[in-house]
């Protein structure tokens, strides 16, 4: 087997991510099971196991920051993300910027000032994979083209995101926009707000080729979701492409 290929194995760095791969593993195993849950227990038990996989994926997150970055680092870039993301999507619900007119439906719980807990959260799993992307592609985190990059990864993510997540129910729009029912204004919120909070976070030293893993093993499993489980070929499709480019760029330059 060639250098090249033997690099490109997603799993080939596991053992050196240290107790970051217990939790990371147990997250693919939760994002495999999420199917197999709704058979079984329906709408509660795939919604307890989208929250486990949320919260097993941050904490994975977390642990490779702190092991990259320190303890102190890694904590305040986590409550930085946070922090943007519950006061972005709390003005969201009040004011119906920057996101356009939404709410959460009761089924994510608990929440504040009509914001679920768990939300915050996924973006703390979702906008550092999304930094390991743009590290690879912008070789680094200096500069603005690291800042754009981010926010156009953390987008893309949102192709598949917002179609799968309004198809469960879990949160809903008041007028219904052109992407598959999503408004194109909540896009326009996720490049803000993931620009925002890139910059007030301000990686420096990032653990790229585990974060670009995460940010990999997230496209394959959402395209494969939508496409095969949840009847959404459409978002599947045009997410595919989206967050294909940013993940095919990304390895480019990182096995380059």
């Amino acid at each position: 087997m060639s250098t090249r290929v033997a690099r490109l194995g997603v799993l080939a760095d596991l053992p050196a991510w240290g107790p970051a791969r217990i939790t990371g593993l147990a997250w693919l195993l939760a994002m495999l099971l999420v199917p197999f849950a709704e058979w079984i227990g329906g709408v509660p038990a795939r919604t307890a196991v989208v929250v486990l996989a949320v919260l097993l994926l941050s904490a994975t997150v977390t642990l490779l920051l702190v092991q990259a970055a320190g303890i102190v680092t890694a904590l305040r870039i986590a409550v930085t993300i946070v922090v943007v993301a519950f006061v972005a999507e709390a003005v969201g619900a009040a004011t119906d910027l920057p996101f356009g007119p939404y709410g959460y439906t009761p089924l994510l719980q608990p929440q504040l000032a009509g914001v679920p807990i768990v939300i915050p959260l996924a973006w703390l799993m979702g906008l550092p994979l999304a930094w390991g992307a743009a590290a690879a592609i912008a070789r680094g985190t200096a500069g603005p083209a690291f800042i754009v990059l981010s926010a156009l990864a953390m987008t893309a993510w949102d192709l598949f995101l917002d179609p799968q997540m309004v198809h469960w129910g879990l949160w809903a729009w008041d007028e219904p926009g052109p992407y598959f029912g999503i408004p194109l204004l909540n896009f326009a919120g996720w490049l803000l707000v993931s620009a925002l909070a890139t910059i007030l976070a301000r990686p420096r030293t990032l653990p790229r080729r585990p974060l670009l893993v995460l940010y990999t093993a997230t496209w394959a499993i959402e395209m494969v979701g939508l496409a095969v489980f949840w009847g959404l070929v459409g978002p599947a499709i045009v997410g595919a492409l989206g967050m294909g480019i940013v993940v095919i760029a990304a390895w480019w330059r990182e096995l380059r």
